[in-house]
């Protein structure tokens, strides 16, 4: 008979590896250096500081500074050391990650701190705010790729599945130790804040709540799920539910972090994404540090889009591989700013009035992190797609038919594959990874209304709702056989 299908072993179609005993016992000597829970030998050289993300390149600031804008009023990034990191080399780098993840080593275990020297190398362990975040799911989406779209190598990275059901918790691990190391030098921190579509707050009130730091959540009123909203209030936050949108919510959390010694916990802030790069790392060291081809990633207030993007860069620049995958960003057609200015060639943008989605937390209209994430999408020559409602709702439907329980923004970025597969731009040998950025049960409400048939102006083309049976053997297997004959 046939042979049995199994996953490609990443990277196993790509290119054998070749047995390397230099590189092994380099491999076995890190291993007994984190085995000993030794820092590197030259941990002292690493650093990072904020620069402006464009502009003046004499500006800088220590990362204990609250700092959130450049003199310019442009975003800050993270810059680290490069030469100093690059004074190990690729083969050193890879065998450090893979050895510590998943471990009990506090806190290299985790999927962000097992990258601590490329994410924040200068905070000391004992201040670090972990749940051991990260090392999520990379899940073979085989019969689905098969079966629906003629693809053998398409994978949905489960970031949803994490300590608050969010990528959220990459960035905030990262934010939160920060300010809890801040706070132990003296800093006058009272409490952080955020304003928030629903994702954000969570994590920010989890993370708070683990190093007892007060937390503040302006959420927009009636704009969130009961899920997303029910967290931060048991994590102890204070939320302020304000009649706006989130637009309206960033603004006031500015005029308020100015005033109050209250730290800013918005994507506005750079310390996220260094966390957030993370994911892209984890995904190349799943794949055996092979590249993919293709990363979708859903879009709305855009700083995980250049986070991943320097997750990947970080690799290439310090030769754990060898280039950069294609990365497309997918927006809900009801909130698609960058679409439109992806559409006209990025001209000019415009920032827009987002309307309602079920992609709830990328319904962002004006992106703080616009200028970052076109640079990624040209440094990558990525793509720009986007879904309607209907689409986004269907296509996430269609995929939990075959094991899968996706969230409304995966549901964007897997409508985006499949317009990219039907014109041909993705092949069908092509390794794409779609980011999946939330869990399907955050935002459960929207899957009852789609299986109900609760959706106007949506058919519900996979809906599946429960069938209603007398207590009565020949109906129920009239239902049975009905069913089984449809099979």
């Amino acid at each position: 008979g046939p042979s049995p299908r199994r996953a490609p072993a990443a990277g196993a179609r790509v290119q054998p590896r070749k047995a390397n005993v230099a590189v092994r016992a380099a491999a076995n000597s890190i291993r007994e250096q984190a085995g000993r829970r030794a820092p590197l030998e030259k941990n002292s050289l690493f650093n990072a500081k904020y620069v402006p993300f464009a502009g003046d390149s004499s500006e800088e600031y220590s990362l204990d500074e609250v700092i959130y804008r450049s003199q310019s009023g442009g975003l800050l990034d993270v810059q680290h050391d490069m030469e100093a990191l690059a004074i190990y080399p690729p083969e050193y780098w890879k065998a450090l990650f893979d050895e510590r993840v998943g471990k009990t080593v506090w806190p290299y275990g985790s999927g962000v701190w097992s990258k601590k020297e490329w994410v924040l190398p200068g905070i000391p362990d004992e201040d670090i705010v972990s749940m051991f975040e990260g090392n999520s799911n990379l899940f073979w989406a085989d019969r689905y790729g098969r079966e629906n779209l003629g693809m053998k190598d398409l994978w949905v990275k489960q970031c949803g599945n994490s300590h608050t059901g969010s990528f959220k918790d990459l960035g905030m691990t990262a934010l939160v130790s920060q300010v809890n190391h801040m706070r132990r030098q003296g800093k006058p921190l009272a409490a952080v804040g955020c304003a928030s579509t629903g994702d954000t707050s969570a994590a920010l009130s989890a993370y708070a709540a683990a190093a007892g730091i007060p937390s503040i959540v302006f959420l927009p009123a009636d704009k969130i799920s009961l899920a997303q909203l029910v967290q931060p209030i048991a994590n102890g936050s204070l939320v302020m539910s304000i009649d706006t949108d989130f637009d309206g919510c960033m603004r006031l959390i500015r005029e308020v972090t100015a005033e109050l010694p209250i730290y800013l916990a918005n994507s506005l802030n750079s310390l996220r994404l260094e966390g957030q790069k993370t994911a892209a790392i984890e995904i190349l060291q799943q794949f055996d540090w092979q590249v993919p081809d293709y990363v979708i990633i859903p879009g709305g207030n855009l700083g995980n889009v250049y986070a991943f993007f320097k997750g990947f860069k970080m690799c290439k620049d310090l030769g754990l591989v060898d280039k950069l995958p294609r990365m497309v960003v997918a927006q809900a057609a009801n909130a698609n700013p960058l679409y439109r200015a992806y559409k006209n060639g990025f001209e000019n943008f415009e920032a827009i009035k987002a309307e309602p989605t079920f992609a709830s937390a990328i319904q962002i209209g004006d992106p703080v992190s616009i200028d970052r994430a076109i640079y990624a999408l040209k440094e990558t020559d990525g793509l720009v797609e986007e879904a309607t409602e209907e689409e986004l709702m269907d296509a996430a439907a269609e995929a939990d038919l075959t094991g899968m329980f996706n969230c409304p923004h995966t549901g964007v970025a897997l409508a985006a594959l499949k317009k990219l597969r039907a014109n041909q731009t993705i092949g069908p040998d092509d390794r794409t990874v779609v980011i999946s950025t939330a869990h399907g049960l955050k935002f459960a409400q929207s899957k009852v209304a789609y299986h109900s048939g609760e959706i106007e102006n949506i058919v519900g083309k996979y809906a599946n709702p429960p069938v209603l049976v007398k207590e009565d053997f020949g109906a129920v297997m009239d239902v049975l056989k009905d069913r089984l004959e449809k099979q």
